[in-house]
């Protein structure tokens, strides 16, 4: 029994070392997304940048949500990481994070 417990701490404090500091960035870019081809361009590249963790895009909203490591990288590194392959990007408000898809919109009567 005092194995085990020892154990599961020892198997605790590792995992508790390992915790990442996760955080995410929306942005836009210019030239906007238009096609699939964009968006496997910004995928494509992005995913070699250091301390990103994931890449959502969405040609619909104009936007590419990035989580990433806060402990490997920031904010301003990843938006100049666009610029090596031909974007700009522009952090989004968070007015503009909050809009509702295109065809989700509730019409008033």
């Amino acid at each position: 029994m005092k194995k085990s417990f020892v154990t599961f701490a020892l198997v605790l404090a590792a995992l508790t070392a390992q915790a990442k500091d996760l955080k995410t960035l929306v942005v836009t870019t210019l030239p906007q997304m238009h096609c699939d081809g964009c968006e496997k361009k910004i995928k494509g590249n992005l995913r070699f940048e250091k301390g990103i963790k994931s890449i959502e895009t969405s040609i619909d909203q104009q936007r590419v949500v990035i989580t990433y490591d806060a402990d490997k990288t920031k904010p301003e590194a990843i938006i100049n990481a666009f610029g090596k392959f031909g974007y700009k990007a522009t952090e989004m408000k968070a007015e503009e994070k909050q809009q509702p898809e295109k065809g989700t919109e509730k019409k008033a009567k």
